[in-house]
């Protein structure tokens, strides 16, 4: 090395050294969100300090999605601007994070050299030990082992505040749905213990926060020494003072009658199921390893409805995947007309190398897959208000939780069974669950009038 390489890297080198800045962008689900505040939490601990602007900050981590082919689009064009950074600041340490990082590492140190740390989602205790190894060398740190033990259950995350805090009572997933990359990126199934749960659930009311959810790959397959969700669930709403209580995302192989009785019995858990359909013909749902059938799927909503009948009930469908017939498409149709689902979360197939549907010949064009994305979007637009037009009239407990997108005088919050209700601000105030007497459903958000509590009675 020459004389002039050696003072680059010593200056390199002690530049990194006095580096104590951060910045995360997180994209995908809310589990990411949940490991980004872990990650920052393990950062802080470190004396690191978030960075208000990503070009001034010592340290930039993307914690990634690779559900999507189209997440995995944006997170690329993202880490091009952080190259253009780095070629100012070149001292700038950049970690790709996450399930991008355990999919794609190879791919990744070979086409983006710019990049210095990339750590999968079981490898995130080990960055305090990664960010020192890498003030001293120059190459490429890379952790992506998968663990069947790692849950973080002795951390604790770093919130930014609000009303809802995320979690997190299990990791990893052993459903293997053929169109998924889950199991391959976060590992086998493995829950958290009952104490720090309780412990973490806690401290986040004792933060201020309103409301928590708990979060799993499958939520409701938790299993820790024979405890199951529903015996959980019985112990989180115990926790003094916490007024609301959701869980995402279940399967609906694991919703059982316990686990919607202990619903009803508790009034801070909140009537809402998310419960993922992904296709209405059983011939799909085998093709996709879903375990239960359209018959199964329309009976455990009609039971829910049963045992909840305040219930809101969302979904998630994906359409074009390989080998739907227009009748196998006709079929999802059908169910959502005879289910009404109140909200839903609707994609198009998208094919992720590894996953056993990824290898399936029979392809649906892309203009198809379009059409019938198109199709459904309308179909629950007009079902979702359908289903608000119903709540006119009535008085709504609303967690305030945001201002409104569109009016600085108004707030956004949620009903007990996951509606957004907008309504004129008055003297109310944010994290604060107050009645809403529901006046108006525009699309798939209620308006409503703040009432007082005379009112109210």
């Amino acid at each position: 090395m020459e004389n002039t390489q050696i003072q680059e890297y010593q200056d390199l080198t002690k530049k990194r050294n006095s580096a104590k800045t951060y910045h995360i962008d997180t994209y995908g689900c809310q589990m990411n969100v949940a490991d980004s505040e872990l990650v920052e939490a393990i950062l802080i601990s470190e004396g690191y300090k978030k960075s208000i602007d990503i070009n001034s900050a010592d340290a930039i981590f993307v914690n990634t999605c690779a559900i999507r082919e189209q997440a995995e689009e944006k997170i690329h064009s993202q880490l091009g601007r952080y190259n253009l950074i780095k070629r100012k600041k070149p001292e700038i340490l950049i970690g790709v994070l996450g399930c991008m990082a355990q999919n794609l590492k190879d791919d990744l140190l070979e086409n983006k050299p710019y990049i210095d740390i990339v750590l999968g989602p079981d490898s995130y205790r080990e960055l305090p030990k990664i960010l020192n190894q890498r003030k001293r060398i120059l190459d490429s740190i890379v952790d992506t082992k998968l663990s069947r033990y790692e849950v973080y259950q002795d951390l604790f995350p770093h919130r930014k505040g609000g009303a809802n805090a995320w979690v997190s009572i299990m990791r990893g997933c052993d459903k293997f749905c053929t169109f998924c990359i889950v199991p391959f990126t976060r590992g086998r199934e493995r829950s958290r213990n009952l104490e720090s749960i309780l412990q973490e659930a806690k401290d986040a009311v004792d933060n201020g926060y309103s409301e928590i959810t708990l979060l799993g790959q499958n939520v409701n397959s938790y299993d820790y020494q024979n405890l199951k969700f529903h015996d959980l669930l019985e112990e989180v709403s115990k926790t003094k003072k916490l007024k609301r209580i959701r869980y995402t995302s279940p399967h609906p192989q694991d919703i059982t009658e316990e686990l919607l009785r202990v619903m009803a019995k508790h009034e801070n858990i909140c009537d809402y199921v998310h419960l993922p359909l992904q296709a209405g013909s059983n011939r799909i749902l085998k093709k996709m390893n879903r375990t239960y059938t359209r018959e199964h799927f329309i009976s455990l909503v009609k039971m829910i409805r049963e045992i909840l009948p305040k219930v809101g009930i969302s979904t998630d469908i994906i359409v074009g995947f390989p080998g739907e017939t227009n009748k196998d498409f006709e079929e999802t149709i059908s169910l959502m007309h005879e289910v009404k689902f109140d909200s839903a979360f609707n994609f198009k197939y998208s094919s992720r190398p590894g996953t056993k549907a990824s290898e399936y010949s029979e392809r649906i064009n892309d203009q198809e897959k379009k059409d019938r994305l198109q199709k459904i979007i309308n179909l629950q637009k007009k079902h979702t208000l359908e289903r608000n037009k119903i709540l006119i009239g009535s008085i709504q407990d609303v967690l305030i939780e945001k201002e409104s997108k569109l009016s600085a005088s108004h707030w956004a919050g949620r009903t007990d069974s996951n509606k957004w209700v907008v309504f004129d601000k008055k003297n109310s105030q944010i994290n604060k669950i107050v009645q809403v007497k529901i006046k108006e459903a525009r699309g798939v958000t209620l308006h409503g009038e703040l009432l007082n509590k005379m009112e109210a009675a």
